[in-house]
């Protein structure tokens, strides 16, 4: 091909041509010469790699792209196309004649031959060239057999025109025939009855592929499994609301009691204020699962009621349910058997007649196919009157056949509808078409049954999964509500002993330094300041002035943290501690309350906000004269901690 490009780039730049072809074409032939040589170079290179001559591949690709650029260069108004596969071709030289040479220097090491040393490419003709002279032989072409007078041209439409009527006249007295058959049949259900007497039952096509689609989706046998999915939904959300109530009743039940313990320095919110929002939802989902619980009832009540009407679609196949026309117990002549076999002879006749119209149909437009006047018209002159009725007459006999079949056809299908009547009266069919038209209904109205009571079953399907969804999400929810509010209890109860514990070493002190004597008046035994601690705290027990007995020595004079605790039992009979034996203090029947306003030595409690209210990790007391109780040492009663209760 690439030399006939050449061939072709030479005879274009050579008088005469070179004065008639614009330059676009000549750069065309040009660079399609360089394309198709250097895919030649690049095709050969490829069976040099094979033969591993990794030194002429080289040169060969190295040939092959030198062409491509130089065409390039001259070529002036190519197309894109052409310039695209140019360009394609030159990438995939030159990834080649990058691997050769990277093979060659590492492995090879030939040396490349110069391109004047290297043979020419072989070429091979693959077509053989026409002639000039038999390209422009038109001695065999009849250039101007389409060409046809003006006059010959209207009598052959004229012509047309008047088959074209004879044959629609025809095909639609065939048309009209067999719709006439098949009402006329229809109407005596032939040959549905014959059909039937011989056990081969049908239904109509509509009717049976919904039954179809009922048995394949399972059936109403398939219905007490879906049922049971039903209840097994049921159930399993029921344990999901369940099981998420009482996560958030057994949290509410643990804040309630810290409540009761530590009275007003449990200042957290109460949990049914914090989930409100989640009770009311949950309430929502039980209302909701309430009524679809319901509902399933309903619908298993609805399934139990008709699974008799739906019964019939196990039937497989669905024929079998249907009735079928069976021979009189009694014979009286006995000719039962001779009625049928008229009426199926008949039914074969009019199937032929059938299949004849179909063959005559197709016989006129074979004839309209091969009709053609027009050299009769061309030769004759005048009027073309003649002709037509000659041409026209040759469809006469076709068109009496297809008269013939109609009137056949008339006088079998009186035969036939005599025959069935016979056959209707001895086998009784009036009743076995009303019997069929009730299996018919019944079938009806069966797939709707079961069509309405599949549609609720995929709404509560439907309705339980999204409902296994909210629940799981709420439950996650609740989850990650309980586990904060765990955190938070811990930190306040860690809180609340620490303070406990600054309290019962501060009383401690007081009560030891304190004359244990009620007749010594209070200015006289009021303790000095020990020397390394000259800014000691009040004392718990005892304000300034008053009565320095121990603060747990009668119920009614604790402070407001320090209620009894009626849920665990009264307190334990040991000193709190850091205080001394009991033995030591004088236990006295009164004890003043302390004035509004005492300092208690730490801030007021109503007013803390854990890291859960302000972000903020709790302050750590100031120290005091006395070194603090360790998160380690038992708290004033040790028997009542619980797990919550209990330092972590």
């Amino acid at each position: 091909v690439g030399v006939f490009y050449e061939e072709a780039y030479a005879a274009l730049c050579a008088p005469p041509l070179s004065q008639h072809f614009d330059r676009t074409w000549v750069s065309h032939v040009q660079l399609k010469a360089a394309q198709f040589y250097a895919d030649a170079c690049y095709r050969f290179s490829l069976d040099l790699h094979q033969q591993e001559e990794i030194a002429q591949e080289i040169a060969r690709l190295k040939i092959g792209m030198n062409a491509l650029a130089d065409a390039k260069k001259a070529a002036k108004g190519v197309a894109a196309p052409l310039l695209d596969s140019v360009n394609k071709l030159e990438s995939n030289m030159k990834t080649n004649l990058d691997r050769a040479m990277k093979e060659n220097n590492s492995v090879y090491l030939m040396r490349v031959p110069e391109a004047g040393t290297l043979g020419a490419l072989p070429a091979a003709s693959l077509v053989k060239s026409t002639s000039l002279a038999e390209v422009l032989d038109a001695s065999n072409e009849r250039l101007f057999s389409s060409l046809v007078p003006d006059g010959s041209m209207k009598a052959l439409s004229k012509y047309t025109e008047m088959v074209d009527d004879i044959i629609r006249t025809q095909a639609e007295k065939l048309q009209q025939s067999s719709e006439i058959t098949r009402v006329r049949l229809k109407e005596m259900d032939l040959p549905d009855s014959i059909l039937s007497l011989e056990g081969n039952v049908s239904i109509p096509a509509d009717l049976k592929e919904d039954v179809e689609a009922v048995q394949i989706s399972g059936g109403p046998a398939g219905l007490e499994a879906e049922l049971q999915q039903l209840r097994d939904l049921n159930r399993v959300n029921q344990e999901l609301l369940v099981q998420t109530e009482e996560m958030l009743q057994k949290e509410a039940s643990e804040d309630a009691q810290f409540r009761t313990q530590f009275g007003s320095r449990w200042t957290r919110p109460q949990s049914s204020t914090l989930t409100k929002n989640i009770q009311d939802r949950l309430n929502l989902f039980a209302g909701n699962l309430k009524k679809a619980a319901a509902s399933d009832a309903l619908i298993e009540r609805d399934v139990k009621e008709s699974y008799p009407l739906m019964s019939i679609l196990d039937r497989r196949p669905i024929e079998s349910a249907l009735p079928s026309i069976s021979r009189p117990i009694m014979s009286l002549d006995g000719n039962e058997d001779a009625i049928v076999g008229a009426l199926k002879q008949s039914l074969r006749q009019l199937e032929s007649l059938g299949a004849q119209r179909a063959g005559l149909e197709d016989h006129l437009k074979e004839m309209k196919r091969k009709d053609d006047i027009l050299p009769k018209l061309m030769a004759g002159v005048g009027a073309h009157d003649d002709l037509f009725r000659k041409e026209i007459a040759k469809y006469d006999p076709i068109c009496a056949e297809i008269a013939d079949n109609i009137v056949a056809q008339e006088q079998l299908l009186l035969q036939i509808q005599e025959q069935n009547a016979q056959f209707a009266a001895v086998f009784n069919l009036d009743d076995y078409k009303v019997a069929r038209e009730r299996c018919y209904k019944q079938i009806a109205a069966a797939v709707a049954k079961y069509q309405a009571i599949k549609k609720n079953m995929n709404d509560g399907l439907n309705f339980y999964v999204s409902l296994q969804d909210a629940t799981g999400k709420i439950q996650q929810q609740c989850s990650d509500f309980i586990m904060t509010r765990n955190i938070q209890c811990r930190e306040m109860i860690e809180d609340v002993q620490r303070k406990l514990a600054g309290f019962n070493l501060s009383s401690s002190s007081h009560n030891t330094n304190t004359p244990r004597s009620s007749s010594v008046p209070p200015d006289q035994h009021s303790p000095s300041p020990p020397p390394h601690a000259p800014h000691a705290q009040s004392s718990y027990g005892a304000p300034p002035g008053g009565d320095p007995r121990p603060v747990y020595s009668q119920p009614e004079s604790r402070p407001p943290y320090s209620q009894p605790y009626p849920t665990y039992g009264a307190p334990p009979q040991q000193p709190p501690y850091g205080a001394a034996h009991p033995g030591q203090y004088q236990q006295h029947p009164q004890q003043h309350q302390p004035p509004p306003g005492h300092d208690y030595g730490q801030p007021a409690y109503p007013g803390w906000r854990g890291p859960y209210y302000n972000g903020q990790q709790p302050q750590p007391q100031q120290p005091g004269p006395y070194p603090q109780a360790p998160y380690s040492a038992p708290g004033a009663y040790p028997h009542h901690q619980s797990n919550y209760y209990r330092p972590q």
